[in-house]
């Protein structure tokens, strides 16, 4: 376990991995002195899905003002700065490009430590933003557009991934199953509102099962089963309730993911659990882990419903974490859209 006493460190992180450019400023890893998010849905959601070439423009567009926007709420100078953070993967290797090279920019001008962030470490390190009593080790379940995880953190940047998905993210497949009931984009928003009129039981989905693999995910049948259902509607001439349609695609998720997350904890005796990742915002999904986790005297923690979505004060967070343990990176450092974890799997 490293030190974490004594310690006065601020570090301004960036985000830009997908559609979100962010910056925030975060003191000691867990104290956000600010936390900026500008937000492309809007231009998105027009061709129903993120289209990467428009989003790296838009980071282009949106960069230093955010950046600047950060370091001003959060009443600081650019000095006071310790070290640069900055996601480096996974993601949209254009946007990531944007958000790097600007850190990159910051840290050669201001002489300052460069730290390049994996996405889906500074998901987990957004557990500790704000709360400086939880600490590994813990089990997290980080789910998001792109992924899904299921990991064992033994310590800080220690991790073992212990199961993850087979196809698709659960994001995913909330925005293709949104998409395919005629709902808008972001998919997982449009279908929690609209499964809160619904019948969770009104339609029968598979909760898949892999052999040999019992924490690993698959919801790519559970998507095409949602079409089988919605196309033989159509063809017998039926009513397609959306709103039944989405409760009973969330709830499968939802059965999916906190069964999992809940099996794993039994089986690697851990009774400390965590949410990540923009699925984590889901309130089905929270209320199904929060009534696991009482019903077994397991502490949880999941970050607010803003520090789930994409964001870079948990980008500083992680950030401050590396630099602690003196992980800095070199100017040369380069983008990685299929950026691994470090894991001991």
């Amino acid at each position: 376990m490293i030190c974490l006493k004594d310690c006065s460190l601020v570090v301004l992180g960036i985000e830009t991995s997908c559609d979100e450019t962010a910056a925030a400023v975060v003191k000691d890893g867990g104290e956000t002195l600010s936390n900026i998010i500008s937000s492309q849905i809007d231009v998105h959601r027009v061709y129903g899905g993120v289209v990467p070439e428009i989003a790296s423009r838009k980071h282009i567009e949106s960069i230093g003002y955010v950046v600047g926007e950060a370091i001003k709420s959060a009443g600081v100078e650019k000095h006071d700065i310790d070290a640069v953070a900055a996601t480096c993967g996974p993601g949209l290797v254009g946007a990531l490009i944007v958000g790097l090279s600007y850190g990159k920019a910051l840290s050669y001008g201001l002489r300052k430590p460069l730290i390049g962030v994996n996405h889906i470490e500074g998901h987990i390190c957004a557990n500790y933003l704000d709360n400086s009593k939880f600490e590994p080790p813990f089990m997290c379940l980080v789910v998001s557009g792109g992924h899904t995880h299921l990991i064992k953190v033994i310590d800080y940047g220690v991790y073992e991934i212990i199961g993850r998905t087979r196809d698709d993210a659960a994001g995913e497949a909330f925005d293709k199953t949104a998409r395919a009931l005629g709902l808008s984009y972001p998919g997982g928003p449009a279908i929690e509102a609209a499964a809160k009129s619904g019948d969770p039981r009104s339609v029968a989905l598979p909760r898949a099962s892999i052999a040999g693999s019992p924490y690993d995910f698959s919801f790519s049948g559970l998507k095409s089963a949602v079409l089988n259902c919605i196309n033989k509607s159509k063809m017998m001439g039926d009513p397609v309730s959306a709103e039944d349609m989405a409760a009973s695609f969330q709830s499968a998720v939802v059965d999916a993911l906190a069964g999992k997350l809940i099996h794993a904890c039994e089986e690697h005796g851990m009774s400390k659990v965590a949410l990540a990742g923009g699925v984590a915002s889901n309130s089905a999904l929270r209320s199904a882990v929060k009534d696991a986790c009482l019903a077994r005297g397991y502490e949880l923690h999941m970050p607010s419903p803003i520090c789930c979505t994409d964001n870079a004060a948990m980008i500083a967070s992680c950030g401050y974490f590396h630099l602690k343990q003196g992980k800095i990176s070199s100017l040369d450092l380069n983008a990685n859209p299929n950026l691994p974890l470090c894991s001991l799997d």
